[in-house]
């Protein structure tokens, strides 16, 4: 699938995150699959997904695109790091593979540039997670097939999320000729669809479907409020 046509797929169109935190009780393969076939069931596009063994299962399970990912650690780049993690999930069937593209030094000493080329080489499209316009901008240049705004808020400095980042995603839409995918904090429909109306091509929403502790653990601190 060229980068035109999966844009032309996700064109105003949701894609659902199925993932789960390391102690999860739904991070597990099968249980990450099931909650995939239910996006699908729900109308969803394409699905984000974490590590090799869950992208192929969610590949093989659904005729969707994936946009795999490998998150390795929890500081630092750790969102597909090293080239190494990129090709692993390009060959596990991810149409796109989503790496960090912060001005952060990444653990291979590579260069995002590199792990673009190797991934297009590999036969895949790459989207990248920025927190900021500059990293976005530099990303789109540097051959990125989408941006995204994953890392808004995830990143040391300000500025400090609550929300949804639009402002980023408005910013981003007027300065990058590549589709730009609004992701983050995205909890409600309504703030789905802002986000369309602020110039994201697509959107990804992930905790708010597909996250039942987190889910439960808010109705909980709700409850527990004077």
């Amino acid at each position: 699938m060229t980068a035109q046509d999966l844009a032309d797929t996700l064109r105003g169109r949701l894609i659902v995150s199925c993932q789960a935190p390391p102690g999860d009780p739904m991070r597990e393969t099968a249980t990450l699959v099931r909650l995939a076939l239910s996006a699908v069931a729900g109308g969803g596009s394409a699905i984000r997904a974490n590590e090799p063994e869950v992208v192929a299962a969610i590949a093989g399970a659904v005729d969707l695109p994936v946009i795999g990912l490998w998150k390795d650690g929890d500081t630092g780049v750790y969102i597909t790091p090293t080239v190494r993690h990129a090709l692993a999930i390009a060959e596990a069937g991810a149409a796109v593979v989503a790496a960090d593209a912060t001005d952060r030094p990444r653990p291979d000493g590579s260069s995002f540039a590199e792990l673009v080329t190797a991934v297009h080489a590999a036969g895949a499209l790459v989207m990248a997670d920025v927190s900021t316009l500059a990293e976005g901008v530099t990303a789109a240049a540097q051959g990125a097939d989408f941006v995204s705004t994953t890392l808004s808020g995830y990143v040391p400095g300000p500025p400090e999320q609550t929300g949804p980042d639009l402002d980023l995603v408005t910013s981003l839409s007027a300065a990058v000729s590549v589709p730009v995918v609004a992701e983050g904090r995205i909890n409600t429909p309504e703030e789905a669809a802002e986000a369309l109306a602020r110039g994201a091509h697509s959107v990804v929403v992930g905790t708010a479907i597909t996250a039942p502790t987190a889910l439960t653990s808010r109705f909980v601190a709700g409850l527990a409020r004077p």
